[in-house]
């Protein structure tokens, strides 16, 4: 692991908030050149801190009113590997994340649809007919708030 400072620190705060901003841009938030600041977001790719830039997209305004959480308990994990479940449920367009977890579920999913009916033939014809899939639990998001994570 390399060593961090605040400067460190302080860039990647502001890429989490803003990722498309320039090098030029971010230096003059933080008193450094461009290419000092070009150097040190290398640097932070370079050692995996930064693993990517990803762009968020409004599932509301593309038709996607709905999005749901999926526990999902595999019913026999012997008979079905974890690699044939993930490689199934990768396949389904309107399943957003795939989270292997520890607890009650072996699955968390995330999936986005136009609206309940939507959700409700995802479920049935795509996630239900999976293989090893014992029993599904659903909860649908209400609101969400984006947190700044770890770095506040």
């Amino acid at each position: 692991m390399i060593s961090l400072d605040d400067i460190d620190y302080a860039l990647l705060r502001a890429l989490s908030r803003d990722a498309s901003q320039s090098a030029g841009a971010l230096g003059r938030q933080l008193g450094l050149s461009q290419p000092a600041t070009w150097r040190r977001i290398k640097r932070l790719q370079d050692t995996g801190i930064i693993a990517g830039r990803r762009l968020d997209l409004d599932s509301e305004k593309l038709g996607f009113g709905v999005t749901v959480f999926l526990g999902v308990k595999l019913a026999t994990k012997g008979r079905i590997s974890l690699e044939d479940f993930e490689r199934a449920v990768a396949a389904i367009p309107e399943v957003q994340t795939v989270e292997h977890v520890l607890g009650m579920y072996d699955y968390r999913l995330r999936v986005a649809a136009r609206d309940i009916s939507d959700f409700e033939r995802v479920l049935r014809r795509r996630v239900m007919t999976l293989p090893g899939v014992g029993s599904v639990d659903a909860n649908v998001l209400l609101s969400e708030e984006r947190r700044p994570g770890p770095l506040g």
